[in-house]
């Protein structure tokens, strides 16, 4: 997919809602229909792990083969529907100033700390144990079981001509940013990814910041 930037028309000072958050942390929050939810990479090369849940239904989530699948695409990009498990679109990207989002990298753990980096490494804080704590302190029901496939904003991981997976240098730049508009009422779980052990943050996690507005 070739990457496709959309700049968008909406004015942070419009905003029902402007948070900026610190690196390596996590961040749930309910969005409702027709909002928008933007997400500003602040200093460039930050992941942005996300996971999308039907607030009504959370077992109706974001789901990566019906995603892949209703784009023809492994990346997502200005125009994608982030599409659910019951083949429900969640969510549409409506503006896209860094052009391709990465769906096949997952979030890091401490097992897979362990197991692609080594043994010391296995205590790191994570992204896994940044849903897990997100969900423990909200009232959304979510449980350990509920951690499925997440999409990694602005975070780069092409897939090789023999189809592995590669962590490089992200695509993404200070102050580039993807804005989503919710086709439901959603829930949005974040983990700031915390990872330094590979490239996909640059080795240095930093804040990001997230825009709500309401419907025009």
């Amino acid at each position: 997919m070739t990457a496709r930037t959309v700049p968008s028309h909406r004015d942070p000072a419009h905003a029902v809602s402007d948070d900026h958050h610190p690196a390596g942390e996590p961040w749930i929050r309910r969005i409702a229909r027709g909002q928008v939810l933007r997400i500003v990479d602040l200093e460039g090369n930050q992941a942005v792990d996300t996971i999308f849940y039907s607030a009504a239904d959370p077992t109706e989530r974001y789901s990566v083969t019906h995603t892949i699948q209703a784009q023809g695409s492994l990346y997502l990009s200005a125009g994608s529907r982030l599409m659910s498990s019951e083949g429900n679109a969640l969510l549409t990207i409506v503006a896209d100033t860094c052009g391709r989002h990465d769906t096949l990298g997952g979030a890091c753990a401490c097992e897979s700390n362990t197991v692609r980096y080594a043994l010391e490494k296995r205590y790191m804080h994570s992204c896994r144990d940044n849903f897990l704590l997100a969900i423990a302190h909200d009232d959304s029901g979510l449980g350990k079981r509920d951690i499925v496939s997440n999409i990694n904003f602005f975070m780069n991981v092409p897939v090789t001509p023999d189809g592995r997976l590669t962590f490089e240098d992200g695509i993404s730049a200070p102050g580039k940013y993807v804005e989503m508009r919710a086709e439901m009422d959603v829930i949005v779980l974040v983990s700031n990814c915390p990872q330094l052990n590979n490239p996909c943050n640059a080795y240095n996690p930093t804040p990001v910041r997230f825009l709500v507005w309401d419907a025009a």
